[in-house]
C-alpha cells in the first residue's frame, strides 16, 4: 500500500499522524513486541474493541493504522455529532464493500470495513444497541473510542463483544519526541529548552495539545519574525492559561507536596486549601484522585483500611458526575484522610521486603510449601508434612515455618500504635508468642 504524504497545509497533528506501526509514539504495553495490539496486527485478523484513554494519545491513529493494516474501509462516526443515520449510511457502506450475498454465496469476497466510533460513550442505549447485529454477523469490526470508563458508559452487550485496551497519558519523553518530529518537519522555530520543559509540562501527556499549542505559537512566531521560542515569550504568549497550569514544573509540585503533607499531619483546613488551590489552578482531577488514593495506602494504611475504600470511592464518583459534582466527594476524601489515624507500617514493610529481596538470591520455596497437583510431584515429597491451618487449634500453625530453608526471618511489619493496628499488634504478638512456645 502506498503511504500517504501529508499536504502541508494540514493541521501539524494531522501532519504528524503515524502512518506506519513503527512510527507510533508511546503506547508500548499494547504496540511493542508480544504485546495485544501488535499481536491483532500481526495476526491479520481484526477485531472488535474498545480503545479507553485520554484525549491526545492515539486512539484514532490506531484505529486508522488497523484500517491500513487490513486494507479494510474505514468508516468514521463521530458520537458527539452522528446519530442512527450516520450508523446506517455505514452500515450501507460496509455491504456495499463486502458485496452482494448473492456474490458471497457464489464465492466471492469483498473488502473488509471499520467502523471507527469517537467518543463512543456520546451515543445512547438504541444508538449503541444499533451496532449489535452487524457486529455479531461480521460485517464490520467496531472499533470505539472513548474517554471515559467503558464499564459505565457502554453497554454491557457490546461490551462483551469488544476487547477493552487502556491507553495511558504520552510520558514526557514520549513528548519531547514527538515536539522532536515538529521540529524536524520544519514546521516550527527553535525552541529553548525551559520553553521545551514547560510546552512537555502543559501538554500533560496529550500530543494533540502540544501539537495545536506549537502550532498557535509558529504563527504568533512569524507574525513577530522571531527565529526562537523562549520561555520568557511563551509565557507572554499563551498568558495565564499556561502560568496557572504548570503541571510538572516546580510549582506544582511544591503544592502537591503540600497537600501530601497537611494530609499526613492531620490538618484537614490546609489539605482543603491545597486542594482548592490546585484544582483551580487547572490540575486534573483525576491526577487529585490518583494521589488521594496513594496517600491512603501510604500515609494511613492499615491503621484505617476504611480509607483506601473511601480514596477508590471518591474516584469513581468524579469519573461518573465530572466537574464541578464530583470535586465535591474528593473534598470528602481529602478531610477523612487528613483525620484518619497515620500509619506508614506497611509502606516501611514493603521497601524493606524490596530491598532484601533484590540483594538476596533465589532461594528456592520449601518441599512442604510446594504445590502438588500430580502422582509424581507428591512420590518427590511436595507438600509432605504441609499442615493445614484450618485443622489447627485457633486457625493457626503454630511453629511452623514459611520462609526458605536457611533464612532467618525477618520480621518487616511493625505496626504503630494507632487506630486498628493496635488490635493488630496485639494480635501479631499473640501468635509470635505461640510460635516462640513451639519452636522451644
Amino acid at each position: 500500500m502506498t503511504k500517504k504524504v501529508p499536504a502541508a497545509h494540514q493541521p501539524l497533528a494531522e501532519r504528524l499522524r503515524p502512518r506506519t506501526l513503527g512510527e507510533v509514539i508511546g503506547q508500548q504495553h499494547l504496540l511493542g513486541a508480544g504485546m495485544p495490539l501488535r499481536i491483532a496486527f500481526e495476526s491479520g485478523q481484526p477485531h472488535s474493541c474498545i480503545l479507553w484513554g485520554p484525549p491526545g494519545t492515539g486512539k484514532t491513529t490506531i484505529a486508522r493504522l488497523m484500517a491500513d493494516a487490513f486494507d479494510a474501509q474505514f468508516i468514521q462516526i463521530s458520537a458527539v455529532l452522528g446519530g442512527v443515520k450516520d450508523i446506517r449510511d455505514a452500515v450501507e457502506q460496509a455491504q456495499l464493500a463486502q458485496g452482494t450475498a448473492l456474490e458471497n454465496a457464489a464465492g466471492g469476497g469483498g473488502r473488509r470495513t471499520i467502523v471507527f466510533v469517537d467518543e463512543v460513550h456520546r451515543f445512547n442505549k438504541s444508538q449503541q444497541d444499533a451496532f449489535l447485529p452487524h457486529v455479531e454477523s461480521g460485517l464490520f469490526t467496531f472499533i470505539g473510542a472513548t474517554t471515559e470508563n467503558p464499564s459505565f458508559e457502554v453497554n454491557s452487550a457490546l461490551l462483551s463483544r469488544a476487547a477493552v485496551y487502556v491507553l495511558q497519558p504520552l510520558s514526557e519523553a514520549d513528548l519531547a519526541q514527538i515536539l522532536g518530529k515538529a521540529q524536524a518537519l520544519g514546521a516550527v522555530p527553535a525552541i529553548d529548552e525551559a520553553a521545551r520543559d514547560r510546552l512537555v509540562a502543559y501538554a500533560d501527556g496529550d500530543a494533540r495539545r502540544l501539537l495545536n499549542t506549537l502550532e498557535t505559537l509558529s504563527v504568533a512566531a512569524a507574525n513577530e519574525r522571531r527565529e526562537q521560542i523562549t520561555d520568557e515569550w511563551l509565557l507572554k504568549v499563551l498568558g495565564e492559561r499556561l502560568r496557572r497550569y504548570d503541571k510538572g514544573g516546580e510549582q506544582f509540585y511544591d503544592t502537591i507536596s503540600a497537600l501530601h503533607k497537611s494530609v499526613r499531619g492531620s490538618d484537614p483546613d490546609a489539605a482543603l486549601y491545597w486542594l482548592v488551590r490546585m484544582l483551580d489552578g487547572g490540575a486534573d482531577p483525576r491526577y487529585m484522585a490518583r494521589r488521594m488514593i496513594r496517600m491512603a495506602a501510604e500515609d494511613i494504611g492499615l491503621a484505617d483500611p476504611r480509607a483506601l475504600r473511601l480514596a477508590l470511592d471518591a474516584a469513581e464518583v468524579y469519573e461518573r458526575l465530572g466537574t464541578p459534582e464530583g470535586e465535591l466527594a474528593l473534598a470528602e476524601c481529602i478531610v477523612y484522610l487528613a483525620m484518619a489515624p497515620k500509619s506508614n507500617a506497611v509502606y516501611v514493610a514493603y521497601n524493606e521486603a524490596r530491598a532484601l529481596v533484590k540483594k538476596d538470591g533465589t532461594r528456592p520455596v520449601p518441599l512442604h510449601l510446594r504445590n502438588a497437583p500430580t502422582k509424581l510431584m507428591k512420590d518427590l515429597d511436595y507438600g509432605r508434612d504441609y499442615r493445614y491451618a484450618h485443622d489447627e487449634e485457633g486457625g493457626f500453625v503454630a511453629g511452623e515455618n514459611y520462609f526458605p530453608e536457611g533464612m532467618k526471618p525477618p520480621q518487616f511489619y511493625r505496626p504503630v500504635e494507632r487506630g486498628l493496628e493496635i488490635r493488630i499488634a496485639a494480635r501479631l504478638a499473640e501468635l509470635r508468642e505461640l510460635n516462640k512456645a513451639r519452636r522451644g
